[in-house]
């Protein structure tokens, strides 16, 4: 395998694990992008920019869908509203979203829907794609649907309907969708290629997605809650079509294609974004300190989005997970660098996540999707490298 970029010296650690995966855990086609305190030290990529049915080479400049990774990105605009004073975090949803208030839902407050704890990661009716892209539509559902649990008693993952929970709310606040923000007040100023609605005119850049072997070395290095062989009740929930696991990850049915490019120009922040790993990593970099002059988070801000809101046994994945205010933490299930880590993974591989201790901000985006949900065993490879070489 060909592994194309740079890495500054002393971080030859993580190219290695890099190529590893593809030598021993069936990696297709991936990128890597580490920052540190501001400046990238890891940028690399190889293989191919489809997963099957391609022999094209992956490129400097090839994106994929990131899947919920796209949730990290996502989650940092309420509280960027936040910090700007324009949305408050214990205010009920309905004070901004009055159509929200419908089904019980009247005192469910912002930091509750940011941390899954709304009680609304299922659709009594699904949607259909047609729905699903057609954001008024998506609004429009959750709005009316009713809680499956007493919101802020317990936590759950929103799998699909935190696009449209976030979506809807950051339209009311702004006026602006979530993708238009996220492109004006994020990704031009850090020259980031990301974006949550492809535009057509880089669509030529995006690799397809493609299921590949669950290969498990025998180093017996791969981690996770989530792995090759999860654990009986985890297996019963994704079997079961009445689990509130089933129902969460079905609510757009049938099943999307990520590959179209209908379901690519949607702005389904918690789903659907498409990312450079370069990208990932420079995004969360900034959230951290400066990069080039740029940065998005304040101090207080950090702080808020490191803060555990969310702990123990979720109701959707069946595991003890950990949440902030719409970022994943640091924990069993799903492994970052430290403690104070905080970021999102995508199902199936991709992974996005700042630790303000070491200074570094991690960006890991591929066209192999595994069955995994939180803890890639290739994205853990390249953690432990890059904990190795601090």
């Amino acid at each position: 395998m060909d592994v194309q970029g740079t890495v500054t010296a002393g971080y030859e650690p993580v190219r290695d694990a890099f190529l590893r995966n593809f030598e021993q855990r069936g990696e297709r086609g991936a990128a890597l992008a580490v920052y540190r305190d501001g400046a990238k030290v890891v940028d690399l990529w190889a293989g191919t920019r489809d997963a099957a049915g391609s022999d094209a080479p992956w490129a400097l400049d090839t994106a994929q869908v990131v899947r919920s990774a796209t949730k990290g990105v996502a989650a940092a605009v309420p509280l960027l509203l936040h910090q700007r004073g324009r949305l408050d975090l214990d205010a009920p949803v309905g004070s901004y979203w009055p159509e929200f208030k419908a089904a019980g839902k009247d005192r469910v407050t912002v930091r509750q829907l940011l941390a899954h704890r709304a009680g609304l990661p299922v659709l009594d009716r699904p949607l259909t794609l047609e729905e699903a892209v057609d954001r008024e539509a998506g609004f429009a559902a959750v709005a009316a649907q009713a809680p499956v649990w007493e919101p802020g008693t317990a936590h759950g993952y929103h799998a699909h309907t935190f696009s449209w929970l976030v979506g809807g709310l950051v339209h009311r606040v702004t006026g602006r969708t979530i993708g238009r923000w996220v492109d004006e007040e994020i990704a031009r100023p850090l020259g980031l290629d990301l974006w949550i609605g492809l535009p057509d005119e880089e669509a030529h850049r995006v690799g397809r997605l493609g299921p590949v072997e669950e290969i498990a070395p025998t180093d017996g290095t791969d981690g996770g809650a989530l792995r090759l062989r999860p654990k009986r009740a985890v297996t019963a929930a994704y079997d079961d079509p009445a689990s509130l696991t089933r129902r969460a990850f079905g609510v757009i049915r049938p099943a999307p294609d990520e590959n179209n490019p209908v379901y690519r120009a949607a702005e389904l922040p918690g789903s659907a974004g498409i990312a450079t790993a370069r990208a990932l990593a420079r995004f969360y970099a900034a959230t951290i300190g400066p990069v080039d002059g740029h940065r998005l988070f304040a101090p207080a801000t950090v702080a808020l989005a490191r803060t555990e809101e969310s702990a123990g046994a979720d109701k959707v994945l069946v595991v003890g997970t950990r949440f902030g205010l719409g970022h994943m933490l640091h924990g069993p299930a799903s492994p970052l660098l430290g403690p104070g880590s905080f970021g999102h993974p995508g199902r199936g591989g991709s992974l996005g996540f700042a630790d303000p201790e070491s200074g570094v901000a991690f960006g890991y985006v591929t066209n192999g999707m595994r069955k995994t949900v939180t803890a890639d065993p290739r994205a853990q490879a390249l953690i432990r490298a890059v904990r190795s070489v601090l």
